[in-house]
């Protein structure tokens, strides 16, 4: 089962980045494959000659995107698509099958690798970037962003009749939820993904919000979810949090609240996971 890296992934690749590469100088900048600078309007020779010789000094994170801002101006923006991987590694690590750019530093230590298999993901240097950079600036703030405003995410929420697990998954709603967390919250909340948004009540729709919250914060406790070798933190390793899901990915298991077996149905060419018995769909 392959699926994008959601908050939590995102947010253990930037502390792992956090650690490893502020306040560090880029000494050197190679970009391989042109896709991987495709939202870059200057193209891959233009966007690693921007990192020559700037500096490090903060990493960012808005929902299911990071950055890192450089001199504390500018940003090369980050999106991990379905298999991109951000890797701290040895200058001697020999280049390999699916590296598209590599940052070595000035102090002559670790070297900072993308890799992405399916090419999906992609770089961006953002000129005055560095508090948001503008690519992203319609994407809503996250649940676990201190200026996150939940009672406007609330009222926005109740005023559609969109199915509930639509606007969860809505970037401009609410940012850096995605099918994985979409389904564990549901599940948490015990409200069916296509109940309409406008039939819940404010308080259960701010419950929602919070279960998402909590669910997200206990999977980044375990490093994230990992499905395949494709999601791994800097220094390679995978997440554990897969092992305590309760609904996404356990179609035919039972459900641990009820026992009912988990239902696994076609949603927006993804997958949605419910029990049948303790979310059922309100109109």
């Amino acid at each position: 089962m392959r699926v994008t890296p959601e908050l939590p992934e995102v947010e253990v690749v930037r502390r792992g980045l956090d650690d490893h590469v502020r306040c560090r100088t880029i000494a050197s900048a190679v970009v391989r494959h042109p896709r991987a600078a495709r939202r870059h309007v200057g193209g891959p020779e233009d966007l690693a000659a921007r990192m020559v010789g700037a500096t490090i000094t903060e990493t960012a994170r808005r929902g299911k995107y990071l950055w890192l801002i450089l001199d504390e101006t500018d940003a090369l923006l980050m999106h991990l698509g379905m298999s991109g991987q951000m890797l701290i590694t040895s200058p001697e690590f020999p280049v390999a099958a699916h590296e598209r750019a590599r940052f070595t530093f000035a102090d002559g230590g670790y070297d900072l690798r993308f890799e992405d298999q399916r090419t999906f993901g992609h770089l961006m240097y953002d000129e005055g970037g560095a508090e948001l950079p503008s690519p992203i600036a319609h994407i809503a703030r996250d649940p676990f962003d201190p200026e996150f405003d939940q009672a406007s995410a609330v009222a926005l929420i109740k005023s559609k009749r969109t199915g509930i697990k639509r606007l969860l998954l809505d970037q401009a709603v609410v940012s850096g939820i995605g099918n994985i967390y979409a389904d564990e919250a549901l599940w948490a909340a015990k409200v069916h993904g296509e109940t309409a948004a406008s039939s819940l009540s404010r308080s259960r729709i701010s419950a929602l919000i919070d279960a998402a919250r909590d669910v997200m914060a206990a999977a980044l406790a375990q490093g994230g979810t990992s499905f395949d070798s494709l999601y791994v933190d800097v220094a390679g390793s995978s997440g554990y949090f897969a092992r305590s899901l309760n609904a996404y990915g356990l179609a035919g298991q039972p459900c641990t609240r009820c026992g009912t077996p988990i239902v696994r149905e076609k949603f927006m060419n993804r997958s949605s996971h419910f029990c049948p018995v303790c979310q059922q769909k309100r109109y």
